[in-house]
């Protein structure tokens, strides 16, 4: 316990910043530079520099701060512990890869998928360092291959018995975990191969991740459950001028599950989050909400681009869990994708852990405003029978289908200068037939 505590430090206090008016503004000296090349780390790609870079971070610390600086090269290691006051920044070719061994990642007090737990540190873990940064040009590289192919063996080997297996039951690492910090900045770095979720926010407020190149591959490996941003309990965060393209969802909105989730303190919701300019490859679902999320609000995705088949929009309504999705506002994407709006229900390892709560969704207020995009299917809107749904709203939207169709059992779904396939689609008895909307028929 007395190692783990000394991995986890101590928060800051925030700074308070008063100037009198007669007092001229004090300059302050530049952050120093800790190159980690000059306490003891080599290229040699056999050996790990954990115990070199490391003791960098710890240098920076105790001198007041500063940054660790990832050189020209590749550096192989396990899990890092940044403290108060130092920051990470990659030089243009430098590579920090991560440790394919999670005896390289030790079990420290953590958060995964919605719960409170002991899992294994990330590549990366900043605990309570406030203006916590990680800049580039450079890369953090997950070398996530063996943990993939664990994954999927894993997977095939309960198949067979006839049994499911969870994501934690194989041990991987996430690339980034920063936990209960304030004015968070990651920016104009490559964050690739994930062993698991590549990018953990969790308790932290105000962060920027600017110009960020976000992947892991579908081919010929799939890297699973390798999300690329998870904000979990987090408040006002910008996502902006990123590349995302990831064996999972994109962008996704997290913060507990389960019948009482939303009375335990670990728990709590997503407000204020801004995704903009942002460009999707390859990903499940580009923004979603779920699959552990009690209360997502005020959440903006605009001037994006999409390239996949799969949602733009997803919510995962989960019938086990109290959930809150309210003033999502879509505008201005163009592209290809699967659905603009998926709402449907969330059932993968359902556990109402003795429980006699009848959970229900509530889904209000969402606009999708100025597409012009290329789908599968319009949308899917068609959660669990116990879901509240209200004021959804489509307005100017130009969309081409594979099939003109879809299912919506919601009322409360407006259409507003709306085409599918050149045809207008308005929610009204006469295109309505059952729960399937159909476009009207061209005059």
């Amino acid at each position: 316990m007395k190692v783990l505590l000394a991995l986890l430090p101590l928060g800051l206090t925030a700074f308070s910043l008063a100037f009198r008016a007669e007092t001229p503004p004090q300059k302050t000296a530049a952050p120093k530079d800790y190159v980690i090349t000059q306490f003891g780390a080599g290229t040699d790609s056999t050996k790990l520099n954990t115990e070199a870079i490391q003791r960098t971070i710890d240098k920076a610390n105790a001198e007041g701060g500063g940054t660790v600086v990832i050189p020209k090269g590749v550096f192989l290691s396990g899990a890092l512990f940044f403290k108060p006051n130092t920051q990470l920044r990659l030089q243009e070719g430098a590579k920090l890869k991560g440790s394919d061994n999670i005896a390289d990642y030790p079990l420290v007090p953590s958060r995964m998928e919605g719960q409170k737990l002991d899992y294994y540190a990330a590549l990366v873990n900043a605990y309570q360092v406030n203006n916590f940064q990680v800049t580039g040009p450079g890369t953090i590289d997950g070398n996530g291959l063996r943990f993939w192919k664990s994954f999927w063996a894993h997977r095939d080997s309960m198949q067979k018995i006839g049994k499911s297996s969870t994501n934690l039951e194989v041990h991987r690492p996430r690339l980034l975990f920063i936990w209960g910090c304030n004015n968070v900045t990651i920016q104009k770095v490559k964050l690739h191969n994930s062993g698991f979720w590549t990018t953990h926010l969790y308790q932290c407020n105000n962060v920027l991740i600017d110009g960020c190149d976000i992947r892991s591959p579908f081919r010929p490996v799939k890297a699973p459950s390798t999300d690329a941003v998870d904000i979990d309990v987090c408040k006002k965060v910008t996502v902006r001028n990123c590349y995302i393209s990831v064996n999972d969802d994109g962008i996704v909105m997290k913060g507990g599950k389960g019948p009482n989730a939303q009375k335990l303190p670990e728990n709590g919701p997503i407000e204020d989050v801004l995704i903009e300019n942002c460009t999707f490859g390859e990903v499940h679902a580009a923004v979603t909400c779920g699959s552990e999320c009690i209360h997502a609000n005020r959440i903006t995705v605009r001037n994006c681009k999409v390239e996949n088949d799969r949602p733009l929009l997803l919510f995962k309504m989960r019938p086990d869990t109290y959930q809150l999705y309210e003033n999502i506002t879509v505008d201005n994407v163009t592209g290809r994708c699967g659905t603009i709006v998926t709402l449907s229900p969330w059932t993968q390892f359902f556990n109402m852990a003795g429980s006699t709560e009848k959970p229900f969704g509530t889904i209000r207020n969402i606009t999708v405003s100025n597409l012009k995009v290329k789908v599968k299917q319009f949308a899917v809107l068609n959660g669990n029978p116990t879901d509240n749904v209200s004021n959804i709203t489509f307005k100017n939207v130009q969309a081409t289908a594979e099939t003109a169709d879809f299912p919506n059992k919601y009322p409360d779904v407006k259409f507003d200068k709306v085409t599918l396939n050149g045809a207008p689609l308005k929610a009204s008895k006469e295109v309505r037939e059952g729960s399937v909307v159909k476009p009207l028929k061209p005059d």
